[in-house]
């Protein structure tokens, strides 16, 4: 059972990893550009939690944001590992449900850090400065490593002083870090993916249980890289918040 199993694996394999194991080139792109989410949609993410939550502090706004990250994960990754007990989900099926949830998980990595950078006073307009936000964040103690050599070892944690940091350094670090992410991270996820792809029920536990983990160590870096929430919501965000129109029925 186990031979049969590998190599359906390996047959399945060919639609989203290349020969030597590593992700196909079109994956890897997905998955970069995954990290990579608008401004005006974690804006609107903030408003909506906002509306459900009209006393809430960005204190209890950032505890809010990262349980509903959590549950998204988890669930999105046992649901994905779930259709391999369907009989009309073959393993090659499932490996392309496990693959775009992959991008799923890094869609709300990036919705999530990005929420929370908002609501820390730190508002990111510059697209390759919230990318590289993201991918440090979820490089975990090296990513932290990284933004923090350049950001200066003072008392302030890293992620205070993006806006400030000079295009140049931003561009250098944001490379090392890009590479660093498609080396680690991917790996990582690959490994996710084909064991959300177990059958039998396997990949539901596998998947949830694996993204669910994954997610925590994304929290845990995102609080040592931001501090404590600030009191109130930044007179900048605030007023964009404002300014938003209400899309409530």
């Amino acid at each position: 059972m186990g031979f049969v199993s590998n190599r359906a694996f390996k047959i399945a394999g060919g639609t989203v990893f290349e020969k030597n194991g590593t992700p196909k080139g079109s994956l890897l792109r997905a998955m970069e550009r995954a990290v990579e989410v608008q401004r005006p949609l974690v804006l609107a993410n903030i408003r909506r939690l906002q509306r459900k939550h009209p006393q809430a502090t960005p204190e209890e706004l950032v505890s809010i944001v990262e349980k509903h990250y959590l549950a998204t994960v988890t669930g999105g990754g046992a649901a994905v590992g779930a259709t391999a007990v369907v009989p009309a989900i073959g393993t090659a099926a499932a490996l392309g449900l496990s693959a775009a949830a992959t991008v799923g998980f890094l869609e709300a990595t990036a919705l999530y850090a990005q929420s929370v950078a908002e609501l820390h006073g730190v508002h990111l307009t510059d697209p390759d400065r919230s990318r590289t936000m993201v991918m440090a964040i979820m490089l975990g103690e090296e990513g932290t490593a990284m933004m923090q050599s350049v950001a200066g070892r003072g008392a302030k944690p890293w992620a205070s002083s993006l806006g400030a940091m000079p295009s140049g350094v931003m561009g250098s670090v944001g490379s090392s870090i890009r590479r660093q992410f498609t080396k680690r991270v991917v790996a990582r996820q690959g490994t996710a993916l084909l064991g959300r792809a177990l059958p039998l029920g396997i990949g539901a536990v596998v998947g949830g249980a694996g993204n669910h983990a994954m997610g925590k160590g994304v929290v845990k870096t995102a609080r040592r890289a931001f501090g404590p929430a600030p009191d109130t919501i930044s007179g900048e965000l605030a007023e964009e918040l404002r300014q938003m129109p209400d899309n409530r029925s």
